[in-house]
């Protein structure tokens, strides 16, 4: 990291540069059970920020966080809490492990504890980007025309490009999880499944209902493209999805929400837009030959295998248009990755309707 261009935290609507500290290591532990970076708090005073209170004993702040993250405040053997009480002359008081709460600061000096708090936070948004995703939002593509017609797409691509380097059956999407992806979500608690439902609703009342005008999006769902530069190493290839009346309300739409999201935390931004898709083959998907699919572990995280791209030109060449169907948008779902409902689909947490 350059000192003169330290990395930028945002928390709260405010601005942080979080600087290198040197520290302490100890052999054979883990490398990020002892994270801890100090920060500079920027040009604009925090202290609006946090809600303190003022008690008999000085002043005291909460802070909400899921439980899964509480051994990073923690630390091993207590150090990055003990390093964080000792720095902001404060007490942090947090939930054993496995139990819902909030982490309690306290200390005789207001600057004391806001500084805690700010610390903590940078810490909690930290490790919440090394988790894996959990969830996302979409829309379903699962109607039964669309699913035939995309059968019928894997029928021809199998006859017809079949000898093409790396096609096979297992590189095809499950036609009944077909979906359109909106934004990728990383949710640890109940709680915070709580609040995204709300975060929707939000989205629904303030701006969804006058862009949909209350009624389903009806869109077409065809022609194809491959996501990354070289057609003849291809990993993900997706159907494109569009208004029929040939207007820009679903990019709307998303891109809107998407914002809400990315302002409230709960979506890192990354990207401005969303790119409109719906992934019909990937790579990721690829049984081996001993038939064992590319793995991810139980709480999500990807199992490294180099993955095999597939030969793509001749598919985009005698596939280019073809026609998967037309379809009635009506929901936002907040889908549970890695979990299916009776009908096959992603699991839905929540939703929203447009009529």
């Amino acid at each position: 990291m350059e000192v003169l261009r330290p990395q930028l935290v945002r928390i709260g609507g405010r601005i942080y540069r979080k600087n290198p500290i040197q520290e302490q290591t100890y052999q054979h532990e883990e490398e990020d059970e002892d994270f801890y970076q100090g920060f500079v708090e920027c040009a604009e005073d925090p202290c609006d920020a946090y809600e303190v209170v003022q008690t008999q004993q000085g002043f005291r702040c909460t802070v909400k966080a899921p439980s899964l993250l509480y051994k990073h405040i923690v630390g091993k053997r207590g150090d990055t809490r003990k390093k964080l009480e000792v720095e902001t002359k404060t007490s942090i008081s947090i939930p054993k492990p496995g139990q819902e709460g909030e982490i309690v600061i306290t200390g005789q000096h207001r600057s004391g504890v806001i500084s805690a708090r700010t610390r903590i936070d940078v810490l909690l948004l930290t490790f919440r980007r090394k988790q894996p995703f959990t969830h996302f939002l979409a829309f379903f593509l699962n109607e039964a025309e669309v699913q035939e017609r995309f059968l019928k797409f894997q029928e021809e691509v199998l006859e017809k490009c079949s000898m093409d380097h790396g096609v096979d059956s297992t590189i095809f999407q499950n036609p009944k999880k077909l979906h359109l992806t909106i934004g990728m979500l990383v949710l640890l608690s109940e709680q915070e499944i709580q609040q995204t439902c709300e975060m929707l609703q939000q989205c629904k009342e303030e701006f969804i209902d006058d862009i949909s005008g209350g009624k389903p999006l009806e869109v077409e769902m065809a022609g194809i493209e491959y996501m990354n530069d070289d057609p003849g190493m291809v990993d993900v290839l997706y159907a494109k999805v569009h208004m029929k009346d040939g207007s820009n309300r679903l990019q709307e739409l998303v891109d809107r929400v998407l914002e809400r999201f990315q302002a409230s935390g709960l979506i890192v931004k990354e990207w401005n837009s969303v790119k409109l898709h719906a992934t019909v083959m990937n790579t990721l998907f690829r049984k081996d030959p001993n038939g064992r699919y590319n793995l991810y572990t139980a709480d999500g995280k990807y199992i490294f295998k180099e993955r095999e791209s597939f030969d793509g030109r001749n598919i985009l060449k005698l596939f280019e248009n073809f026609y998967f169907g037309t379809l009635k948008l009506n929901s936002i779902h907040i889908s549970q990755r890695f979990t299916v409902d009776s009908f096959g689909n992603y699991a839905s947490c929540g939703q929203i309707d447009f009529s």
